[in-house]
């Protein structure tokens, strides 16, 4: 079996499907620092299947609307486009994702500990008073180097899968040993790449290492988020255990034990929202 690198990793981002050009517009328009609801809907709506995932998330229980929002006018407005802007890219891209297919790899399993950890991301932010939208895409996207290296070098990942079971070992683990290098950095590229928001891109890179980021960061709220999706058990493989919890990062945060377990609560009574990324 060859080896890779990571720039050989980086550099084969070129070959992904590229996003539709109804989503580049999309993002594109966005990132305009005055933008119109009215074209903003017009935009999400010429792409049914992102349209429907937004109208599903933005509904489900997690944003506490007062009613039910049948239109994606309504909901930029309810929402705000500022709140709506980074969601609008994260669905986007998970809804991209969603047409590889990665023979062997287990993805309704890797969506929905995905979607978990975004709520879990969510659910901290509005406890810490933090944007909660940076915070449930950087969730969202947390691990999507890992579906990356599967679709595109599945040797190589289930290379990694095998020596992971053999040396009973957490993935970023044996993604280092067999690889050198591991998926938050793959993440980081693509979400750099794609021009997500700066602390995005860091809390992808750093959510396994929070220890030598500075305190506040976004880094330490997605590396809590992804342990409490797996301690609710929202599933990343069959293999997959609780990464370590960062003693810097929980110091940092504040949560407190109390506070915790009631966040462990209300994530779990959303249980359900996380089906919408399997839509």
């Amino acid at each position: 079996m060859s080896e890779i690198t990571l720039q050989m990793v980086v550099d084969d981002l070129d070959r992904l499907p590229a996003l539709p050009e109804v989503i580049w517009d999309l993002m594109d328009y966005l990132q305009r620092p005055e933008v119109d609801v009215g074209q903003v809907a017009y935009r999400i709506a010429r792409d049914p299947a992102l349209a429907a995932k937004f109208l599903r998330v933005a509904n489900s229980s997690f944003y506490g609307l007062q009613r039910q929002v049948a239109t994606i006018p309504d909901v930029l407005t309810v929402l705000g486009l500022r709140a709506a802007r980074t969601l609008i890219n994260g669905v986007a891209v998970v809804t991209h994702f969603q047409t590889l297919v990665v023979a062997g790899y287990d993805q309704r399993a890797f969506w929905l500990h995905s979607a978990g950890t975004a709520l879990c991301a969510r659910a901290l932010a509005r406890e810490l008073g933090t944007n909660m939208e940076n915070s449930f895409t950087a969730g969202l996207l947390h691990d999507i180097g890992r579906l990356i290296l599967a679709a595109h070098f599945p040797e190589k990942s289930r290379s990694v899968t095998t020596y992971r079971a053999e040396h009973d070992c957490h993935p970023i683990e044996a993604e280092q040993e067999v690889l050198g290098f591991d998926h938050t950095q793959i993440g980081a590229a693509l979400a750099l790449r794609w021009k997500f928001p700066a602390e995005i891109v860091v809390a992808i890179a750093s959510h396994h290492k929070p220890m030598g980021m500075p305190a506040g960061s976004l880094v330490d709220q997605i590396h809590l988020a992804d342990v409490m999706a797996h301690v609710l058990e929202f599933p990343g493989g069959n293999d997959d255990l609780v990464p370590f919890l960062s003693n810097v990062a929980w110091n940092r945060l504040g949560i407190g034990w109390v506070k915790f377990k009631r966040l462990l609560g209300e994530v779990d009574a959303q249980r359900n929202d996380a089906e919408w990324v399997l839509s």
